[in-house]
């Protein structure tokens, strides 16, 4: 059976410098896989990379269809949705359009109908809204809502349609101790339902408590692979991490 996710010799180049080499990863669906590293490790590219924001050499995969010669919005109906680290919501537009935007197969006429008030929210929508307990600040708008809440809200609307993989990067920064962890038990539940999920994080612990397997970046390359107790104690692992808290 093929892994939801699956990349073989991913390389990026900026110029003369190689941001990654040769990264070859898998995820099975329901599967939480951690991507770790220090600031500057080549995960962010990465998942630029895979979602088709920046060019690479090397394959993507989902379910077993080559997706590495797609645009970014062409891998997205094939089932790869990503979060970004800034959020990227809608400020002018409440939970329930934000997340409606991104619904089905024509995200700009979403936009336009839900701006214009033609269109009502899908039952995908309404069961993505159930899912995360957004149903209370539906028609609120993201500035109006906690740090943490905000997250969810990107995290809902990356899951607004049809999604096999979902890459979260760097979800839980800026997140308290409390938030961090309540965030986890959403990943948890996104994974129970199917898809695979690759968490990207600075959070320890999160990746700690919620990961199945981890991959550890250092210099664009892949250092480190295993479960994350195995990781993290890595001396490789933790030489990368000088002078970073890793969790024991």
């Amino acid at each position: 059976m093929n892994p939801l996710l699956s990349t073989e010799g991913l390389t990026v180049h900026y110029g003369g410098v190689r941001a990654n080499t040769g990264i070859s990863i898998t995820a099975d669906a329901g599967e939480v896989v951690g991507l770790i590293g220090p600031n500057g490790a080549g995960k962010t590219t990465f998942v630029d990379a895979v979602t088709g924001f920046t060019p690479a050499q090397g394959t993507v995969t989902v379910a077993g269809r080559r997706v590495d010669t797609l645009a970014p919005h062409q891998r997205r109906r094939a089932g790869l949705a990503r979060t970004w680290q800034a959020g990227e919501l809608f400020l002018d537009l409440t939970v329930r359009q934000n997340i409606a935007v991104a619904a089905g197969r024509r995200p700009l006429r979403n936009l336009w109908n839900d701006l214009t008030g033609r269109r009502e929210a899908t039952h995908e929508t309404d069961a993505v809204m159930a899912m995360f307990g957004l149903e209370p600040v539906a028609d609120r708008r993201p500035g109006e809502l906690s740090l943490g809440r905000q997250k969810i809200v990107g995290v809902a609307r990356a899951l607004a349609g049809t999604v096999r993989v979902v890459l979260l990067d760097e979800p839980a920064a800026g997140l308290d101790t409390d938030e961090s962890a309540a965030f986890g038990e959403h990943v948890r539940t996104i994974a129970g339902s199917g898809p695979a999920v690759l968490l990207i994080d600075h959070d320890m612990t999160l990746v700690a408590g919620i990961c199945d397997r981890v991959y550890v970046l250092d210099y664009g390359a892949v250092i480190a692979t295993g479960t994350p107790a195995e990781v993290l104690a890595d001396p490789a692992v933790r030489t990368a991490y000088l002078g970073s808290e890793l969790v024991p």
